[in-house]
């Protein structure tokens, strides 16, 4: 059978990784070369595919039970055996893990990408062992290839999240009172940070409201802390939507306020749309890998409402300046696009002759 790549994911919900996945699966369709989308943990599709992409779904969540695992190992092991010359691009710690259990004795070309800050692993052993036997590990920072041990430092390499920002051109003219943050609503966003800084924010500055889009464990409990702090007719939650980038685009400020992270998708796209962006300096280092402080956007320190808020007063009171944020920050449309990307994850892989046949 001929050379195909396949990305491994959990499930594809609407999340970075799995925006990610879709965008290179969606490029390299568009190439010509055979792409497979493995789901090992659920069978959703937030993001749009080409026809032409497999999608196969092998389990479904384990909620902990050892025979639903064991179970899904032997479907991605008949997978594998039947897909002899496929490269399996595993994009989340444990499809490397199922990976390597399902691969092994096998021949394949694997390559893991790390999406996150290695240091909030908490099984960094079974993870490492996974990744020594990849052949490549992709990272999103210097930073995060500097966290792993020497042996699948040698094999690492960094490279970005790709950008598509379909038919979304940065907006001119008079931005919207509207802070907005896009991101899953989980305790490593820290959205709560977030929200303590609006409230100072929101005493100057009456005609904003705050727009938190996407979904998560922790929504139920914002929206009670966003009442208790006397700002829950100033905050909207709105949920996943498939078209945020021509929802926020208008807004006068993003700000991811995270306590760690890879790189930031949605900050980037923010970034590449011209918006005066605010991010906290975060582990790995994927904000300050992008954002040059004070001339493409604003960084403020982990954890810091204090910091925050003032960050998002400098903004409101001096549009000129978010602005001229805003048009450096543009440049990076061109820097991370997704056939750019897509190239070099191909470059990796050693397999440039096949797919460019």
């Amino acid at each position: 059978m001929t050379d195909r790549i396949v990305f491994v994911i959990p499930d594809m919900p609407g999340g970075g990784t799995e925006r990610v996945v879709a965008l290179l699966a969606n490029e390299y369709c568009r190439r010509g070369i055979g792409v497979t989308i493995l789901l090992f943990a659920g069978n959703e599709r937030a993001y749009p595919l080409r026809e032409g992409i497999e999608v196969v779904c092998v389990g479904n969540p384990s909620g902990g039970s050892i025979r639903e695992r064991l179970g899904r190992i032997g479907r991605m092991r008949r997978f594998y055996r039947e897909h002899k010359g496929c490269q399996i691009w595993a994009f989340s710690v444990m499809g490397a893990v199922f990976s390597a259990v399902a691969a092994f004795g096998q021949r394949h070309f694997v390559l893991v990408s790390e999406r996150n800050d290695p240091n909030k692993y908490e099984h960094p052993k079974i993870r490492n062992l996974s990744y020594r036997l990849a052949d490549v590990v992709v990272c999103q920072t210097k930073d995060a290839v500097e966290s792993f041990p020497g042996a699948i430092r040698r094999k690492a390499a960094v490279v970005p999240n790709p950008l598509a920002l379909k038919d979304v051109s940065p907006y001119e003219g008079k931005r919207e009172a509207r802070i907005v943050a896009v991101g899953r609503l989980s305790a490593q966003k820290n959205h709560r940070l977030l929200l303590e800084a609006f409230v100072a924010f929101a005493r100057k500055h009456e005609a904003y409201v705050l727009e938190l889009y996407g979904k998560g464990e922790l929504e139920e409990d914002l929206k009670k802390l966003a009442q208790s702090l006397g700002i829950g007719e100033r905050v909207r939650f709105l949920g996943f939507c498939d078209n945020v980038q021509e929802k926020i685009r208008k807004a006068g400020m993003y700000v991811l306020s995270s306590d760690y992270e890879g790189i930031s998708n949605s900050m980037l796209e923010a970034m590449a749309l011209g918006m005066p962006v605010i991010a906290t300096d975060c582990p790995i280092g994927g904000s300050r890998m992008y954002i040059k402080d004070g001339i493409n956007g604003l960084l403020v320190p982990v954890g810091d409402a204090g910091a925050l808020s003032a960050a998002m007063d400098r903004l409101a009171e001096d549009p000129a300046y978010g602005e001229r944020l805003g048009r450096e920050a543009a440049k990076l449309k061109e820097e991370l696009a997704v056939s750019k990307i897509g190239d070099r994850f191909l470059a990796l892989s050693g397999k440039e002759e096949v797919y460019y046949a």
